[in-house]
């Protein structure tokens, strides 16, 4: 036997052994990559395919300041979003979802033409997330825009109706109280703004304010009003006013010194006309809605309050919420335009567009 033959045998157990750590390597490496892609290669997962969202009764929120994760999964653009139907989809819900409507749906039109999307009232009732989620059951649009989570009540109706719903988040919205810009009042806790609600405080002058009547304002809670997030159950004050929607409310709260309203910030900061609050989780330590100092109504329109955005992202500000794309899972076309929507979203176009609209990116 010569010199090479036993160089060759000699060096074969190390061979080996190198080859099955190499191949441990590539293992793991491929196990790696697939975790965090969140599904098989060369599939590209669902946004929201498993929310695992706590769902509550009617009427009741699912918790201050309580967010949804963001779903796994996102592309970079518009147009690399996979699975968009082509056809036109009649889609409704919450009035706070109006500046997305405006901007980034014009943008998702753009560039992908091909879903076409018409935004559509409910008869007979003020548009809002619980009438979204009701013509969703009734199979009278493709999918919902909701500002909160899908009832027990909405879940159980659906359910007999042999229907499965499923929510996605897609973005963050932060909720402000406002006022008029006459009342002297340096914030408010949510405890606070609870027992104006219920009815329980009725004078400015219990919560450090001046001595005026309180006149509490908001939309009904069947329409999608914000008010069930304050309420969490208890029954709303018989001096609670119900306005049609927002702009209504803004109009009252110029001419009301003593009236409050509280909705979607975006909908709420930069108006002219009214005095965003302060709030805190506790009384005394307030975080504003708005950045920096107020800017009073005779700066307006020139400068606007801007929304604190960076207090909705880290939970300093108490009044938070999800956005949700809603769809039934019966598949077809009509469940594909809702998920591909709220992927459309979901992509680093989409939560851009987003974040320009007055909303906080979840991803």
């Amino acid at each position: 036997m010569n010199g090479g033959s036993y160089v060759q045998k000699s060096d074969a157990p190390a061979l080996i052994l190198a080859l099955l750590v190499t191949l441990g390597l590539l293992g793991g490496g491929v196990w790696l990559l697939v975790n965090r892609l969140g599904g098989p290669l060369g599939r590209e997962p669902i946004a929201g395919s498993n929310p695992g969202q706590p769902s509550t009764d009617a009427g009741e929120s699912q918790g201050l300041g309580a967010v949804q994760p963001a779903p796994a999964g996102g592309v970079a653009s518009f147009a690399a979003v996979q699975n968009v139907p082509s056809g036109s989809f009649n889609y409704g819900g919450s009035t706070s979802w109006a500046p997305i409507r405006l901007s980034v749906d014009a943008q998702v039109q753009a560039a992908r033409p091909e879903l076409q999307l018409r935004y559509v009232n409910p008869v007979g009732k003020s548009a809002g997330s619980g009438t979204g989620i009701t013509m969703l059951i009734n199979n009278e649009i493709a999918f919902a825009q909701t500002s909160r989570p899908v009832t027990d009540a909405e879940i159980r109706e659906a359910q007999e109706r042999g229907i499965q719903l499923k929510q996605i988040p897609v973005a963050l919205d932060g909720i402000a109280a406002a006022v008029n810009p006459s009342l002297d009042l340096a914030g408010i806790s949510v405890a606070q703004l609870t027992d104006i609600y219920t009815g329980k405080v009725s004078n400015w002058q219990q919560v450090g304010g001046p001595d005026l009547a309180i006149v509490p304002l908001t939309r009904s809670v069947d329409s999608g009003g914000t008010v069930d997030i304050l309420l969490r159950g208890q029954q709303m004050g018989s001096n609670v006013k119900i306005v049609a929607n927002t702009t209504d409310a803004l109009r009252a709260l110029a001419n009301t010194p003593g009236g409050i309203y509280f909705a979607s910030a975006p909908e709420v900061v930069p108006q002219c006309t009214v005095k965003p609050l302060p709030v805190g989780f506790q009384s005394g330590n307030f975080v504003s809605p708005y950045q920096g100092t107020y800017v009073q109504p005779a700066q307006c329109p020139s400068q606007r309050n801007q929304l604190n955005v960076e207090a909705f992202r880290n939970g300093s500000y108490p009044l938070t919420r999800n956005l949700f794309v809603v769809v039934r899972e019966k598949g077809g076309p009509e469940q594909q335009a809702g998920e591909a929507y709220a992927n459309l979203l979901l992509s680093n176009d989409g939560q851009e567009a987003v974040g320009k609209a007055g909303f906080v990116r979840i991803r």
